[in-house]
Formats: C-alpha cells, structure tokens, sequence
C-alpha cells in the first residue's frame, strides 16, 4: 500500500490549468471539428471569391472601357440603397475574416495533427480517402500546403501593393489611380512580375486542389456514391482557375492584351478607389 506525502502546511498543491471554455456556439471552435467546420466554410468562401475575380478580370480580353465599367460597378453595389463603396468594403473585410480564420484553423490543425501517421491529413484530420490514388495526390498536395500557403500569403500582399495600393516596384511610377486596365498592363508587361505571377497561380490551384478536395471530407460528405466525383470536381475548379489565371500575364507578355490601340482615356481620379486587379 502506497501512501502520499500532503504538501507542507501553507503551501496549496499544483493542479493543472484547465482549458477555459469560451460562450457557445465560440466553444465549438475550440474542437478538433468545429476548426475543420471553420476551415472548411471559409476554404468555400475563399474559392468563391477566387472564381469570381477571375470572371471579372476577364474583362481584361474586351478591352480598358469594360473593365473601368466592371470596377465602377463593384464600387456602386447596392445602388442608391446604400452608400458608395460601402458594400464592397463590406465584401473586402468579410474576406479579412475568413482569411485570418482559415489561417489559423489550418495552423491550429496541423499542430494537432503533428503526432499523427501518414495516413492521416495534417490540415483535415481525416483518416484516409477513397482510394489509393486519391490519397497519393491529397497527400502530395497536402505535403505542399507548408510551401504554398505562405507563398500565397505573399502573392496576395504584393498584388494589393501593386495594383490596388500602387507602391509596389518595378511599376510604382506608372500607377494610375482609376485605371486598372492600364496598371494591369504595366505591371505584368514586366517579365519578372508576370513570372512571380504565374508560379503564384500554380501555387493557389495545387493549395485549392487540396482544400476543395478536403473540404468534402470535413463536411461529412464521403458517401461512396459521391467520392468519385470528388476528384472531378477538383480538378475542375483547380484546372479552371490555372488556365484563366495564367492565361493575364501570358497574353500581356505575348503583347495580346495591350495599350496600343487604346482609345479610352483614363478614367477621372476623384475618389476612386482601385477594385479587384
């Protein structure tokens, strides 16, 4: 029989500190699955948002007109119902929120999954995946997420430098506030830029390929009738986004999208505010 010697009189024994709780429905953050939820809701927002600026910078392909009508209209969303550019400020610090959010349910996961085998995603948490293949290429893209997400964080911070702020080298001088079409050209009419652009492209399709493809796993979706168009799905949206993000900064180097034949003058400067490129 073991006995234990009580601490000396005066001193109060350790006893190890509790997690705090926070409020609910906040609590549910603090599991393993309520971060994969997380991760897994902003992951679809920031895809949606990922497709939508490349539709809209498709207007690049008719010309400096539409795509100064496509930024005016971003800046008047909501009408007269709501004061200029406020939606879209709206919009912007949305997308701040699930980018801090989703950063910090990736890392947070990973540092819970670090004791994990192979066989488990250290983003997802999940187990395993419908088949080999699928898990050779979610584990190879999973395996990346160390490079390419921080190779994101960086494109996402220069593109807003050097097209919406307009101090970002080597094309700070020929910045022209209200005339996106112009700065675009400029910009990536530079091979330097134009390349960064490009290898930040396949970084984000390689980093989305996975995050779409986890994200049906850390909804629950993983019913045998539906895994097989998992893969399709991803590799749609993933394929989707490469040729239309790689396609900008090819057709301005290949002088396809160009200033040449511009006959619209630039657009007045007032207040205005660069939108999207």
């Amino acid at each position: 029989m073991t006995t234990t010697t009580p601490p000396p009189r005066g001193v109060q024994p350790v006893r190890p500190r509790s997690a705090r709780r926070w409020p609910w429905p906040l609590s549910l953050y603090q599991s393993a699955v309520g971060k994969k939820w997380v991760m897994a809701v902003t992951g679809l927002g920031l895809v949606g948002f990922v497709v939508f600026h490349m539709i809209g910078n498709l207007h690049l392909y008719e010309g400096p007109r539409q795509v100064a009508e496509y930024a005016e209209a971003l800046r008047d969303l909501g009408g007269h119902l709501v004061p200029r550019t406020l939606l879209l400020w709206l919009l912007r610090f949305g997308l701040i929120i699930m980018f801090a959010l989703h950063i910090h349910a990736a890392y947070s996961l990973r540092a819970l999954g670090g004791k994990t085998s192979d066989a488990i995603d250290p983003v997802t948490g999940n187990k395993k995946y419908a088949t080999k293949q699928d898990f050779i290429a979610a584990n190879f893209a999973s395996r990346t997420m160390r490079w390419t997400g921080p190779i994101i964080a960086l494109y996402l911070l220069y593109h807003l430098a050097d097209l919406t702020w307009g101090n970002a080298p080597p094309s700070a001088d020929d910045w022209v506030r209200g005339d996106p079409y112009h700065n675009v050209v400029i910009s990536l009419g530079n091979p330097v830029v134009a390349a960064f652009y490009a290898a930040a492209t396949i970084a984000l399709v390689i980093h989305l390929y996975h995050g779409v493809f986890s994200m049906f796993q850390s909804l629950g979706i993983n019913n045998p009738k539906i895994n097989r168009w998992k893969r399709g799905i991803s590799v749609g949206i993933a394929g989707i986004l490469l040729v239309g993000n790689l396609s900008f900064p090819i057709m301005v180097q290949a002088g396809l999208i160009n200033e040449d034949d511009r006959t619209t003058p630039i657009p007045p400067t007032e207040e205005v505010e660069e939108a999207s490129e």
